[in-house]
């Protein structure tokens, strides 16, 4: 806001009446703020979206350590955290998986096959701390009003065998039973579909209360990013809608996903 407005950090300082380095410190999350401040310093900068300010006045009173996952704090990545409380405050969520299975969609079998894999090897508690993390996520899914979720399948993600076929098989069927909840949607990419846009890379797109609060997950090798600057979320908006438009419909999506099923 401060930005738009124009305003120098000196300036803001001198418009709220408080030291720079508080206007610093607030802006970098180094300092908490309250959503009174909030809506002065919204005042102060003229912001012209009240309700951008009423999404980011509610995310000021929300209290630390009041979530389940606050549980993991001193267990699990901090980005895995950011994760959950993302997922748990969007409105909707968009996601384009392209070698893995969506998490919020995997049998517990299955997501511990695919942290099996990490380099270096997890230990049995380390491995069941992530899987118990991960299943606790799902039940985002279950809550009286769930997100709206969209998952773009590509068919590699449908034929990657990260463990025997008896488990694939059994997340396969377990993600037809989950496409069948009213908020969710399953749409497969065929190898047939040919390319499109990000195609290298996993994206999760959770829409926020407001559009200003939106954010995209993306996939890296040691964890993810979170990118929410408006060039970036126009990008991948874009790049949601063009990969959607080369997918198959839900019901011709879940008929192809029978039959990698029976191909197994």
């Amino acid at each position: 806001m401060r930005e738009h407005v124009g305003l120098s950090l000196t300036e803001a300082a001198a418009l709220h009446r408080v030291d720079k380095t508080a206007i610093s410190n607030t802006e970098s999350a180094r300092f908490g703020v309250s959503a009174d401040r909030v809506r002065v310093w919204a005042a102060n900068y003229s912001c012209p979206d009240p309700a951008y300010v009423d999404a980011l006045a509610d995310m000021a009173r929300e209290r630390s350590g009041s979530n389940w996952w606050d549980e993991f704090r001193d267990s699990i990545a901090s980005y895995m955290l950011d994760l959950a409380e993302l997922e748990h405050h969007a409105a909707a969520l968009r996601h384009v998986q392209i070698t893995h299975l969506p998490g919020l969609l995997q049998h517990e079998d299955y997501a511990r096959a695919v942290f099996g894999e990490a380099v270096p090897p997890l230990s049995s508690e380390a491995l069941d701390l992530q899987v118990d993390f991960r299943m606790r996520r799902q039940a985002l899914l279950d809550r009286a009003d769930p997100p709206t979720c969209s998952f773009l399948l590509h068919e590699a993600a449908l034929r990657m065998l990260f463990a025997e076929p008896a488990v694939v098989r059994r997340q396969l069927e377990h993600m037809l039973e989950q496409s069948e909840r009213a908020a969710v949607t399953l749409r497969v990419v065929p190898f047939s579909a040919g390319g499109f846009p990000s195609a290298g890379s996993s994206t999760m797109y959770a829409c926020g209360p407001v559009r200003p609060l939106d954010t995209v997950q993306i996939d890296v090798p040691n964890g993810v990013t979170f990118l929410d600057s408006e060039t970036h979320l126009t990008n991948y908006r874009a790049v949601l809608d063009r990969v959607e438009q080369r997918s198959l419909e839900p019901g011709p999506s879940r008929d192809f996903i029978r039959k990698v099923l029976q191909e197994l």
